[in-house]
């Protein structure tokens, strides 16, 4: 594993937030949108409360709001079933510019969009300030199944590698006067898929004997974790987002 191993989502930058440890984000992650889940959805006042939260972190973290919104389009299609809850939704109704809508469509509708907006968004600044070794690491170190973080750092190692064999089989394929671009030779793109299938499955085989030699047990080595732990002062620091976002939620259920 690699420093160089980033992700598309990825901005460098030498922000507080790029700079908080790991476990401190994604923790920080979890927790505000926990706080936004259990928030009322007619407490419209809080979510903008939210949103004002999110704008914040984002220019801590130098992360433009075009760049949010782009990548937050990955949610169109909640969006387009929260639009329509209003015209499919039961019980009370009300107009709007001359058009019934359900009232506990319009709820629904806004509480899908609005927390689901919210979490995308949290996840993109979570994404944008980490690189993937680093949030698997932040996982280990939050105690997540050693099974889970192993299986995600071996498939982001070797990614690159089945990506270059794809690659070179394509181009075998090509020169030999295959196009899997028609219908008729999907039968060749299927036997080649498979074919990749069984050459990652031996060189995962090979690596595992590999590993097993130089005294892999089952657990990743101890200088796995290595240095830069998250401090009392930097959990103080991550948690200061979540605990607002708390005081919000908690202020909406009492007000609601």
């Amino acid at each position: 594993m690699g420093a160089g191993h980033a992700h598309v989502l990825y901005r460098e930058s030498a922000s507080p937030v790029h700079r908080l440890p790991p476990e401190v984000k994604i923790a920080a992650m979890v927790l505000f949108t926990l706080a936004v889940v259990a928030t009322p959805r007619t407490a419209f006042w809080a979510f903008g409360g939210y949103a004002l939260l999110v704008a914040a972190v984002a220019a801590l973290a130098r992360v433009g709001p075009g760049w949010l919104l782009r990548r937050a389009a990955i949610e169109l299609p909640f969006v387009l079933f929260a639009f329509a809850l209003p015209f499919l939704g039961a019980g009370e109704r009300v107009e709007v510019a001359g058009v019934a809508l359900s009232v506990d469509g319009l709820l629904g509708g806004w509480n899908i969009l609005a927390k689901g907006t919210l979490g995308v968004l949290a996840s993109l600044l979570l994404a944008a300030t980490t690189t993937t070794r680093d949030l698997i690491l932040g996982l280990d170190r939050l105690r997540c199944p050693q099974v889970l973080t192993q299986i995600a750092t071996f498939m982001l190692r070797y990614l690159d590698v089945l990506v270059g064999e794809a690659r070179r089989m394509r181009v075998a394929r090509i020169s030999r006067g295959d196009d899997p671009r028609f219908l008729w030779q999907l039968r060749g793109f299927a036997a080649g898929i498979g074919a990749l299938f069984l050459r990652a499955f031996e060189r995962g085989e090979r690596v595992y004997l590999a590993m097993v030699s130089r005294g892999y047990s089952g657990r990743m080595p101890a200088v796995w974790q290595g240095a830069g732990a998250a401090t009392a002062g930097q959990w103080l620091a991550g948690a200061s987002v979540p605990l607002v976002a708390a005081g919000i939620a908690a202020a909406a259920v009492v007000l609601t």
